[in-house]
């Protein structure tokens, strides 16, 4: 993806010379260092790194510079407490030059999105994203902003529905509709609240050589509530083979694991219609993510 292509009708376009503009402005201690867009940034924000140890986060909509701010504030809390290297700011920086929200500069993390159809080491991918969902589901709420993504299901009915019938005639929308009716008919989750992730989809991971998890991204979403929604990576990353792993290693009960497809056949139906004319690759992936919670029979 182009890190200059603009994601949303109502966002601005982000690219090297813009960074190199306000990078020069608020941190000049940094200007010298190579500007180079990432490829695999996020429809939400633009990545770009920053010499070889330094990476620079922009939002491209408003929606997700309240997400930078919940990283920004919450993960130097937090990732003392996770195994895994999460993207802490280093700096913070500020609206300038027509750019309207706040951005961050943070240390690169190494490693390479997951391929997803050919995971070296898929069973040990899932129980390391079981240990860091659980981990993170210990830290201590206290304070925590709530979670976009703790709401009930019943929260997505219209979008959901919406969604599907705008892929009539792409999916089986019968069997998409018998789906999601059948998700809301399914009890509300009955914990406590707790740290969430909220979008643990394979470009917010990196995997080192040896297929396991190395590091985190992407925690916009972070928050506290009910955590059903990290589940997703069951249906979004893991082969079918996996997921039993990942499965006992969260101790998802037959209701929570079913909560969890319907966020993850939510979250991809939505994201067909929304995408498909800005991001091939990520409607693909969706539509991917469809076939397997309508292939799934566990639970």
């Amino acid at each position: 993806m182009c890190a200059a292509t603009r994601m949303h009708p109502d966002g601005p376009v982000v690219d090297a010379a813009l960074v190199r503009r306000l990078i020069a402005a608020q941190f000049p201690q940094w200007e010298r260092l190579p500007i180079t867009p990432v490829a695999a940034a996020g429809a939400d924000n633009a990545m770009f790194r920053l010499g070889p140890e330094l990476a620079v986060r922009l939002p491209r909509v408003e929606w997700a510079a309240a997400g930078l701010r919940r990283e920004q504030q919450w993960l130097p809390r937090l990732a003392p407490r996770l195994a895994l290297p999460v993207p802490t700011p280093l700096a913070v920086g500020r609206p300038a030059g027509g750019y309207p929200w706040e951005w961050s500069v943070l240390r690169w993390l190494n490693g390479a999105n997951p391929a997803v159809g050919s995971l070296g080491a898929p069973e040990g991918l899932a129980r390391d994203l079981a240990a860091f969902v659980n981990a993170l589901r210990a830290a201590d709420p206290a304070g925590g902003p709530t979670a976009q993504r703790s709401i009930p299901l019943a929260a997505r009915d219209g979008a959901t529905r919406t969604a599907i019938s705008q892929l009539a005639g792409s999916i089986d929308t019968e069997a998409a509709t018998a789906l999601w009716d059948k998700a809301l008919r399914l009890p509300a989750y009955a914990g406590p609240p707790v740290w969430m992730h909220g979008d643990l989809t394979p470009g917010n991971l990196l995997l080192a050589r040896t297929g396991r998890l190395a590091a985190v991204l992407d925690f916009a979403q972070l928050g506290i509530g009910d955590p059903t929604a990290d589940l997703i990576p069951a249906w979004n990353l893991l082969p079918a083979t996996a997921r039993p792993a990942f499965r006992a290693a969260l101790r998802a009960d037959d209701a929570m694991w079913a909560r969890g497809r319907a966020w993850a056949f939510s979250i991809a139906l939505v994201t067909i219609p929304y995408y498909r004319h800005t991001d091939q690759a990520r409607t693909a992936d969706a539509r991917r993510v469809v076939r397997e919670v309508l292939a799934d029979r566990s639970g």
